[in-house]
């Protein structure tokens, strides 16, 4: 996601009403809005690389792959986020034309200004969907990876993968290959060093 912004004060209803009739993508979080900013070419890259990857394993199933423009409602919190890889197996989400409120995965590609809100008060979020299994934060520059994995109600794990390590998505059954997540990610672009983030510890 981009930098967030804030804009103005409205309720969970208001801004949906509001939302939907935007030229440009919004965020909604504890009664505020927040315009978002675009991603550099490295965040849209691995964000269609995943997207593309997940939609041919799961096609045919009961799993349903969104990609940047579906909003993700956390119905308990009343805020409405846009992941950059979202994937819902759910039957009631099918029908929900405007956003999906009973995910699996989501995946978030970091930039540099949001990384530590995508970590912190983003990943709180998610994690408060009871659907959710897996929550995945991608690192394009670095080419390093986070999984955070649910395992009851309140107990998350972390996985993390270093460059050129094969990534799993337990939640969908799926291993992609780091030369399948950063196809056509510039070389030059991205750091060689491996280096754990301060706040490491399993959300």
């Amino acid at each position: 996601m981009g930098h967030a912004v804030r804009h103005t004060a409205m309720t969970p209803d208001e801004f949906l009403a509001w939302e939907i009739a935007q030229a440009e993508r919004h965020e909604f979080v504890d009664g505020e809005v927040y315009a978002m900013a675009g991603g550099d070419d490295r965040h849209a890259r691995v964000t269609l690389n995943l997207a593309g990857a997940m939609n041919l394993h799961l096609r045919g199933s009961a799993c349903r792959v969104y990609s940047t423009d579906m909003r993700l409602n956390v119905e308990s919190l009343g805020s409405y986020f846009y992941p950059d890889v979202m994937v819902s197996c759910s039957q009631a989400d099918r029908a929900r034309r405007q956003a999906k409120s009973e995910p699996t995965l989501v995946v978030e590609v970091l930039s540099p200004g949001t990384s530590s809100y995508d970590r912190g008060a983003k990943s709180f979020h998610y994690r408060q969907i009871p659907t959710m299994r897996e929550i995945v934060l991608i690192d394009a520059s670095s080419r390093t990876t986070e999984v955070y994995r649910r395992h009851d109600e309140s107990h998350w794990t972390l996985a993390q993968h270093a460059p050129g390590q094969s990534v799993t998505f337990e939640s969908i059954g799926l291993t992609l290959a780091a030369d399948e997540m950063f196809a056509d990610v510039d070389e030059d672009e991205a750091e060689s060093a491996f280096t754990a983030p301060p706040d490491a510890a399993a959300p």
